[in-house]
C-alpha cells in the first residue's frame, strides 16, 4: 500500500479489525519512510462492475459516489451512519449478485429509490427529485400524489 503522505510503497500493517457490520476490515498502517500513520478499509468485491450511463458511456462503478448520493438524500434525517453504510453495502451486494458486470445507471437509481422508500420518505422524495429531474412544483405534486395513493 502506497503512503498517502510521501508516496513510499512500503507500509506496514499495525492493527487489523473488522468494521461494526463485519462487511469490511479496517487496517491501521505505518509508513517506514516518513513514520506517518493512516487507515485503510478493505472490502470484498465479487466482480468488477461497469455502469452504463443513459448516454451510452461506460464508467467503472464507484461505491463512494453511491454512498455520497445516499448520504445527501438522508442529510439531516434521523438515520445513523452505520445504517447508511448497511444500506450502501446492501445495494452493492444486490448489484454484484445480479450476475451482470454491466449495470445500467437507471437500474442503480431504481434500486436506491426502492431502498430509500423503505427507510425514509423524505429521503426518498429528495433522491427522486434529482433522479427523476423534477423541473417544476407540479412535478413534485404529481410524484407526491402517486406516493400517497394506496398500492
Amino acid at each position: 500500500m502506497r503512503c498517502p503522505f510521501c508516496g513510499h510503497d512500503d507500509t506496514q500493517v499495525k492493527d487489523s479489525r473488522p468494521t461494526e457490520d463485519s462487511a469490511a476490515i479496517r487496517r491501521r498502517r505505518f509508513c517506514t519512510a516518513c513514520s506517518q500513520r493512516f487507515t485503510t478499509i478493505e472490502r470484498v468485491q465479487l466482480r468488477e462492475l461497469t455502469v452504463i450511463k443513459s448516454d451510452g458511456r461506460r464508467v467503472p462503478f464507484d461505491r463512494d459516489k453511491l454512498a455520497r448520493s445516499v448520504r445527501v438524500a438522508l442529510r439531516k434525517r434521523p438515520v445513523q451512519e452505520e445504517r447508511i453504510e448497511r444500506i450502501v453495502s446492501g445495494i452493492v451486494r444486490q448489484l454484484e449478485a445480479s450476475g451482470e458486470s454491466d449495470i445500467a445507471s437507471k437500474q442503480i437509481g431504481e434500486l436506491v429509490m426502492e431502498t430509500l422508500k423503505e427507510v425514509d420518505a423524505v429521503a426518498y422524495v429528495r433522491f427522486a427529485s434529482v433522479y427523476r429531474n423534477f423541473r417544476e412544483a407540479k412535478d413534485f405534486e404529481t410524484f407526491l400524489g402517486a406516493l400517497s395513493e394506496p398500492t
